[in-house]
């Protein structure tokens, strides 16, 4: 029999699955009565911040997203916490100045995230490297993330000098993104083998189900060498979130993949959360049609999100019957801006540009702000060159940047600081003030509103002081 490699899996119920299926609407005390038992399993990792929850948490639950980070590092003592980071973004949609990437860094394994996943909507890895140093230097793992692709510049060896980089940047592990599930079995082999010449990383395989070969995928990169899977545990799986975690466990059982996870266990987690996705279907927050296999990811290599956005920017506009010429018309824009990955951000960048231009009746008769950013560098380098003319016409005799983006940045903590004094109970708030300002000051006055409830006494302290 074949030497044992185990695989080892991430469970993604708590950030991924649910931001994929449910938009990111499960509230912490959904979460926290399964801990103890999901802590006994044996997952490599358990993914649970970072990406949309932070926003999310703030803008439509009323949590503190640090609070939830914390919490869960109580219940989880024998599993790593994993948390998804947008490179030079953070969490949010636009570049950061050095200093405010470090304290994040900084915060988010001081409250208990030990492997950061980071990643950059362009691969340029330019906009990581200030990340995975802040991570060594706090001794976290920094994995690092390639946003997967098609296109005539993402060929294998271009995946496998990005590797090699990404090793000599100081990342612990490598992880393969494939945020739309463009990725088929055949070619996951051909691209993890490819991988592991060109570095000695472990290697961890992301990917969702929306195009309905997730499941096989995973299959084919572990025979090939991948190391780590991530997996959605059953009631929040498949659709646009992952393959079901069971499922994986009991395809590799018996075999020299063995995961070595207790599907009895798997099961106690699974019926934690069955009534809440019967909740979530009854209240329409989990909608059938993200359940399904959407065959257009693989025709025009859309994300999902990205798909309903269209629909929903296609219907405000009254442009319903446009739907076709502008999936058409998204891999034309795509190449026209360098061939970028699609992922948040550079995937609402084309999308919407993809809409004007049908819309418009006119290619790049409007060029919205973002758009305009990216062609004048300010996201950073795509693989390949933009198109001269696109590029004029929306950016003029303005000179694009070369630099790393977040060189033109001046430090901005201690301007944060300033404007978020007012409402500080912890050092977090100040970093949450940072990424959200207007969405950090409702919460935060919400907050003090709900203080105020607990103990009446508490209006009647100095300067309003609130206690922690």
């Amino acid at each position: 029999m074949a030497e044992k490699r185990p695989v080892k899996i991430t469970e993604t119920i708590l950030r991924d699955a649910h931001q994929s299926l449910i938009a990111t609407r499960m509230p912490t005390e959904e979460m926290l009565p399964i801990v103890d038992v999901m802590d006994q399993v044996g997952y490599h990792s358990v993914e649970c911040w970072g990406g949309a929850t932070f926003d999310a948490s703030l803008r439509f639950l009323k949590e503190d997203p640090w609070e939830r980070l914390r919490k869960l590092r109580d219940g989880f003592k024998n599993t790593k916490l994993q948390m998804l980071f947008r490179g030079q973004n953070i969490l949010g949609y636009s570049h950061y100045s050095d200093d405010v990437v470090e304290y994040f860094v900084q915060k988010s394994l001081a409250n208990g995230i030990d492997i950061i996943r980071i990643f950059d909507c362009l691969n340029d890895l330019r906009n990581l490297e200030t990340a995975v140093k802040a991570a060594n230097k706090e001794k976290g793992h920094a994995q690092v993330a390639l946003s997967y692709t098609l296109g005539d510049a993402y060929t294998l060896d271009y995946w496998k000098e990005t590797a090699k980089r990404i090793e000599d940047m100081g990342a612990n592990s490598l992880c393969i993104k494939d945020m739309v599930g463009l990725l088929t079995p055949y070619k996951a082999s051909e691209l993890v083998q490819a991988l592991k010449e060109g570095t000695d990383l472990p290697i961890d395989l992301h990917t969702h189900y929306t195009s309905g070969v997730a499941a096989m995928t995973y299959l084919k990169a572990v025979e090939a060498g991948c190391d780590i899977i991530d997996t959605a545990i059953s009631p929040f799986s498949m659709g646009t979130a992952q393959p079901a975690t069971e499922v994986l466990v009991e395809t590799f059982k018996g075999t020299p993949y063995d995961t070595g996870l207790d599907l009895k266990l798997l099961k106690k987690v699974a019926d934690h959360f069955k009534p809440y996705r019967e909740e979530c279907l009854a209240n329409g927050l989990l909608n059938p049609k993200v359940m399904g296999v959407n065959i257009n990811t693989l025709l025009y290599q859309v994300p999902g999100g990205m798909l309903s956005n269209l629909v929903s920017q296609l219907s405000e506009m009254g442009a319903d019957d446009k739907f076709d010429e502008v999936l058409e018309e998204v891999p034309r824009v795509r190449k026209d801006f360098g061939e970028p990955p699609l992922v948040t951000p550079s995937s609402q960048i084309v999308g919407t540009q993809a809409v004007l231009n049908v819309v418009m009746g006119e290619r790049y008769k409007m060029v919205n702000q973002q758009a305009k950013d990216l062609l004048s560098g300010k996201y950073g380098q795509t693989v390949k060159p933009f198109n001269p003319e696109v590029q004029k016409k929306a950016i003029g005799d303005e000179k694009p940047i070369t630099c790393r983006p977040a060189d033109l940045l001046e430090p901005s903590l201690p301007k944060f600081e300033k404007e978020c004094a007012q409402w500080k109970q912890q050092d977090e708030d100040v970093l949450t003030y940072a990424l959200f300002p207007q969405v950090a000051k409702d919460f935060f006055e919400y907050r003090e509103a709900q203080q105020t409830k607990v103990d009446p006494s508490v209006a009647d302290k100095e300067n309003g002081a609130y206690p922690v």
